[in-house]
This record gives structure tokens, sequence and C-alpha cells, in this order.
């Protein structure tokens, strides 16, 4: 993970790849989360995932513009966004572990 995050650095500082590429993966991200959750809508695994990708989506927003303005703010959102993620997926695991043992499978009827 740091040799991503020092490759990301790298190549900000040193101008080889701009913002506009950047921010064109991150909303191919968010839009593969938002496609997943909108044409998979019964199965509650897959949904959760999707979710999560769209957080993912987001941090590196702000890990970019924290990069780009050489501002701690922005990574100091993404660690608080990844906290809640963690929580989400922990509590959406326990609501889907319950489901699944009183219904016998996770997809929606």
């Amino acid at each position: 993970m740091l040799e991503i995050f020092n490759f990301i650095v790298y190549n900000i500082n040193s101008n080889l790849v701009s913002l506009q590429q950047f921010l064109e993966i991150v909303i191919i991200i968010a839009m593969v989360g938002m496609l997943g959750i909108l044409s998979n809508r019964k199965n509650l695994l897959m949904s959760v995932i999707s979710i999560e990708m769209m957080f993912y989506g987001l941090n590196i927003i702000f890990v970019i513009g924290s990069l780009y303005l050489d501002d701690i703010t922005g990574e100091t959102a993404a660690i608080f966004i990844l906290t809640l993620a963690g929580a989400e997926s922990a509590l959406a695991l326990a609501l889907i572990t319950a489901y699944f043992k009183t219904h016998y499978t996770i997809n929606l009827t």
C-alpha cells in the first residue's frame, strides 16, 4: 500500500499525471459501485461491496485533493471515512448474518 502511495505522490510532484486523470479513475470506481447497487438489488452482500467501492472513490478524491493542495485535511477526512466504512461493513455483515439465520439465504425476495 505504501508503494502505491509513493507512486501517486511521485507522479503528482513530477506532473506526470494530471488531476483530471485521477478524477476520471475516481469517477469510474464510483460508477462501478453505483451500477453494482442498481443492477443487483436482491443480493445484500453485493450491495454492501458496491457501497464500499463508492466510499473508496470518495477517499481517493480526498487524498488526491490533499496532495495537490499540500494540506493534511483531506487525508484526515479520508481516515475518518475509512473508519465509518469499516463500522458500516461490520454492522451490515452482522445484519446479513442474522438475515441468513432466519431466511437461509442472503437474497431479498
